[in-house]
C-alpha cells in the first residue's frame, strides 16, 4: 500500500496519518490484506479484488447481511464466536473508493493466529465444529438474500467448459506441458451428473464457499477456534461444497502448492476430526441423504480446484496469484494426487460419515 492511500484511509477514518503504520497480512489468493495500526487502535484493511469480485458493493451488502444475522444469534447466546464487522468512515461508508480502487476497513480479531496447513486433530475438529456452528446459525438465514457475487462459482459443468475453452485457445502454448493432467481431468466429467441428482434432493444453504484452515482464527491462549473470517465468498449453495473444501485444505499435510506429491494423502486422523467437528452441530439439521452427500463434496472440490488451477495455467495465470510460470500447473497437480486419494479410499470415508467405527486412524492413508 502506498503512503498516499496510507493517509487517506487514515484520514477517513478520523486516524492521525502520521501515527499510523501498515504492514501486508494474511496469504490468500485474491484480495490484498492489510493489518493498519494507529496508537492503540488496530484494522484490518482490505483492497478487494474487482476482476474476481466485479460488484464490490453486493460483496459488502452480503457480508454485512450476515454480520448482523450473527449479531443477532450472538446476543440470544446463540453464536459463541467473535464476528468479523465492517468499520465505517466519518461519513458511514463501508466500501472506500480511492483512486478507481475499492477498500474496506474490519475490527481487527486480537489475540488470535491462523494457520495454512492442519498440524493435528484437534485443531481441524475446533476448526470444522466452528465452520458448522457458523453454518448452523444462518440456517434460518434465506440463502436466496445474497447477491451472487462471484457467478457459477461452484458451477462444476462450467468449469469444464473453460477448460474446455482454455485448450482450443492454447494462448501461451502450455497445453503440451500438462497433457497427461488434461487427459485425467476429462475422464472424471461424471461427477457432474451425479452432482446434479443429488442437488435436487437437498436444501440451499448459506454457504462460506472457502473453508480453508487460514480462513479460521484461534485464539492464542486456548487454542480454540475463534472467529470465522473471509465471507467474500458467502452465497447460496450446498453444505457439501464447504464440507468438501475442509477436506481438500486441511487432510493432505501439505500445502495446496506442494510438489511433494507423494505426502498428498487422506489423513485418516484429520478426515475423522473433520467429520465429528462439522456434522456435530449439523447433525439435527440434516437428513441422510445431505449427510452422505457430503464425500461427494470431498471429491467434488479438489477435482474443481485442479481443473480451475489448470485453466488459470492454460490462460497465462490471469486469476489466481502465482509466484512462478509454474505454480498453477504445480497446484493442478497437487490436487489431483489428492483428488486420487480419495478416490482410492472412498469406502473408508463413507462409512466415516455414516457413523460407522473407524479403526487405524494415526497414520497417513497411502
Amino acid at each position: 500500500m502506498n503512503i498516499s492511500i496510507q493517509n487517506k484511509l487514515s484520514e477517513l477514518l478520523a486516524l492521525p496519518p502520521e501515527l499510523t503504520q501498515v504492514s501486508a497480512i494474511g496469504s490468500g489468493h485474491i484480495n490484498s490484506t492489510w493489518l493498519l495500526t494507529s496508537i492503540d487502535k488496530q484494522f484490518i484493511v482490505q483492497k478487494l479484488n474487482t476482476e474476481v469480485f466485479k460488484n464490490p458493493a453486493q460483496l459488502v451488502s452480503n457480508a454485512k447481511l450476515i454480520e448482523q444475522h450473527l449479531n443477532a444469534k450472538q446476543l440470544q447466546n446463540n453464536y459463541p464466536l467473535e464476528i468479523i464487522k465492517h468499520i465505517a468512515t466519518q461519513s458511514d461508508e463501508h466500501l472506500i473508493k480511492i483512486d478507481n480502487a475499492y477498500y474496506r476497513v474490519l475490527n481487527y480479531i486480537s489475540g488470535s493466529y491462523s494457520e495454512d496447513v492442519v498440524k493435528n486433530t484437534q485443531q481441524s475438529e475446533q476448526a470444522a465444529y466452528a465452520f458448522g456452528v457458523f453454518a448452523h446459525a444462518l440456517q434460518d438465514f434465506d440463502a436466496q438474500q445474497l447477491h451472487t457475487v462471484i457467478p457459477d462459482f461452484h458451477n462444476l459443468a462450467m468449469r469444464f467448459e473453460q477448460l474446455n475453452t482454455a485448450i482450443t485457445n492454447n494462448v501461451v502454448n502450455r497445453v503440451k506441458h500438462c497433457n497427461g493432467e488434461i487427459g485425467y481431468c476429462l475422464t472424471q466429467q461424471h461427477l457432474i451428473t451425479e452432482l446434479s441428482q443429488v442437488a435436487k434432493h437437498i436444501p440451499l444453504r448459506v454457504c462460506h464457499n472457502d473453508t480453508k484452515i487460514n480462513n479460521m482464527l484461534f485464539c492464542n491462549t486456548t487454542h480454540k477456534a475463534k472467529a470465522v473470517i473471509d465471507l467474500d465468498t458467502c452465497m447460496a449453495g450446498f453444505w457439501l461444497y464447504d464440507f468438501g473444501d475442509m477436506v481438500r485444505t486441511f487432510c493432505s499435510p501439505e500445502a495446496e502448492d506442494s510438489t511433494n506429491l507423494h505426502n498428498v494423502v487422506i489423513r485418516k486422523d484429520i478426515f475423522s476430526a473433520i467429520v465429528k467437528g462439522y456434522v456435530t452441530p449439523l447433525k439435527s439439521s440434516m437428513s441422510i441423504l445431505e449427510q452422505e452427500s457430503l464425500l461427494l463434496g470431498a471429491k467434488i472440490m479438489p477435482l474443481m480446484l485442479s481443473v480451475r488451477f489448470l485453466t488459470d495455467y492454460l490462460n497465462n495465470d490471469v486469476y489466481f496469484k502465482v509466484s512462478h510460470a509454474e505454480h498453477n500447473l504445480e497446484r493442478a497437480q497437487n490436487q489431483l494426487a489428492l483428488y486420487k486419494n480419495i478416490l482410492s479410499n472412498e469406502e473408508w470415508m463413507h462409512a466415516c460419515l455414516v457413523d460407522e467405527k473407524i479403526q487405524d486412524t494415526k497414520k497417513p492413508v497411502s
